[in-house]
């Protein structure tokens, strides 16, 4: 069969695409993907076939971290507000557009269309257009429900999400021939009757678990989806936390710092302060020629499934893949998070599980870092964190379980 995997964003977007691509791809079949033009080599070295999707990560990222800081900070600064959120229109806008005519050429004869959470809309209407299943990957509670997400509040932001993006949205049915829509595309989307896998754990979010038991099969949860791959920094990070205590990981991912200095600077002096070493993995952040401390170790990238086990805690922006990797780890977390986005909800959810806390990047200082810091370190955390560790999902059983899953719905639907 021939599956197309449409993932935007950056690696913790893409990722979860990636990990289920290749083990369709040694079942045998034919798996195409389509990612962000900067995420196009990641793919291809992981054995897939993939074409440019819309514009370079970087510039969503940035614009969307920008507003972010600018709503947090400086509120009142309406102008400026406005001015990012018109470049972020523009930004989405034209990369739909792109999105579009790149799945038309793509996904025609495909069996199905697999889609990641961001950019659905345009996914869904090619789905719509060639008459093929769609399936979703979800890495956070992302639809309207009765636990994580007041009903009607999750029903009220999808409509006025829809509202904000429906002249694209139009213009894309009317260019394919569709019927004009009367309604958001998560609500399409459900109706059409496509796969909606929850690609994180069901004991992160037992109660909706629960609630979407009743979805005839249609909202599986699989756990969180990553390949766990090596890095070229591993055995010398290895060797590091060997030679001394166990450190506290420190990393942002795709989500650059605005002040590489004053960040290690604020870890240094925080983890100083606590007798502490300080693990820091730079991801798309800058940290060359920033002077840091001999309890202090930089490098470009680490494998989260080989680190995290040999660190006291772990400290980040709240990604969904980073913070399924710091659960399976079962060490503590903090999550710093930077964006508007699903960095809130798994920061209020490591709080709920009573794992760790979390509060705003931009609100974070050298004292408050610390205080966060000694909050999670104290031994009930440890114990609570250990406890769900031996309750996730296995790597390798997730992505057995999501590509099993989309195997059977494009079979159902190529028989019916």
């Amino acid at each position: 069969m021939r599956f197309v995997l449409a993932s935007y964003g950056s690696r913790g977007d893409v990722e979860p695409g990636v990990a289920v691509g290749r083990e369709l791809l040694r079942r045998g079949h034919d798996v195409r993907m389509a990612v962000a033009p900067d995420m196009v080599g990641f793919v291809e070295a992981a054995g897939l076939a993939a074409v440019a999707y819309g514009h370079e990560t970087r510039r969503w990222v940035d614009g969307q971290r920008d507003f972010s800081t600018c709503l947090f900070r400086h509120f009142w600064r309406i102008q400026d507000l406005i001015s990012l959120g018109r470049e972020a229109l523009e930004l989405f806008t034209q990369n739909w557009e792109e999105m579009s005519a790149t799945l038309m050429s793509l996904a025609q004869e495909a069996d199905l269309l697999v889609t990641a959470l961001a950019f659905e809309g345009p996914a869904a209407n090619v789905a719509e257009y060639y008459d093929i299943p769609l399936a979703t990957l979800h890495f956070f509670p992302a639809r309207a429900n009765g636990q994580a997400l007041v009903r009607s509040v999750g029903r009220v932001v999808e409509w006025l999400v829809w509202r904000l993006w429906k002249k694209v949205d139009d213009s894309q049915r009317r260019e394919l021939g569709l019927p004009k829509a009367t309604g958001p595309w998560p609500r399409r989307i459900a109706e059409r009757g496509s796969l909606e896998i929850q690609a994180y754990d069901e004991v992160c979010f037992p109660e909706l678990a629960a609630e979407w038991a009743n979805w005839d099969g249609r909202r599986p949860f699989v756990g969180a989806l990553t390949m766990e791959l090596p890095t070229d920094a591993d055995e010398e990070v290895a060797s590091w936390i060997a030679a001394g205590t166990p450190p506290i990981y420190f990393g942002f991912g795709s989500m650059p710092v605005e002040s590489p200095a004053d960040t290690i600077a604020m870890i240094s002096a925080a983890c100083a302060q606590l007798g502490e070493r300080a693990l820091i993995c730079a991801g798309w952040s800058d940290f060359r020629d920033v002077p840091h401390s001999e309890h202090v170790k930089v490098v470009g990238t680490v494998n989260h499934a080989a680190i995290f086990p040999a660190c006291r805690a772990v400290v980040h922006h709240g990604g969904a893949g980073t913070t399924a990797a710091g659960l399976r780890a079962g060490v503590p977390t903090l999550v710093l998070s930077m964006m508007l986005s699903d960095q809130l909800n798994w920061a209020a959810r490591v709080k709920q599980l009573k794992v760790g806390f979390g509060q705003r990047f931009s609100r974070t200082t050298q004292e408050s870092l610390v205080a966060d810091l000694c909050t999670i370190l104290a031994p009930h955390y440890v114990a609570r964190a250990r406890e769900i560790a031996t309750q996730m999902t296995k790597p390798a059983e997730s992505v057995a379980a999501a590509a099993d899953l989309l195997e059977d719905f494009a079979r159902l639907r190529r028989v019916g």
